[in-house]
């Protein structure tokens, strides 16, 4: 299977709201978890989902370009770790 293929069918297993976990998810579609979180991890780089230990959830389109914005936009006052939004050091 491709990866793209492995990518939404994964994508489409997290539930729109609350949360899953990464067993409950490889059960859910039938993947190996190792598959599973190999698209975990693509779906986290590519700013669609975010991980908080076993816990999955989506990104809400705002979240997303939130994050967007943060990781490509160098003058931003602020950046975003592990989900939480943090004063970037001014450098005078």
């Amino acid at each position: 299977m491709r990866e793209e293929d492995l990518d939404w069918a994964v994508y489409h297993g997290i539930p729109q709201t609350g949360s899953i976990t990464v067993g409950d998810l490889a059960a859910a579609t039938g993947f190996e978890p190792g598959a599973v979180m190999a698209s975990l991890e693509r779906l986290e780089r590519y700013l669609l989902i975010r991980r908080s230990g076993e816990a999955v959830r989506l990104l809400s389109i705002q979240e997303s370009l939130i994050e967007c914005q943060c990781r490509y936009t160098d003058d931003m006052p602020f950046f975003i770790e592990n989900g939480v939004i943090k004063a970037k050091r001014r450098e005078d």
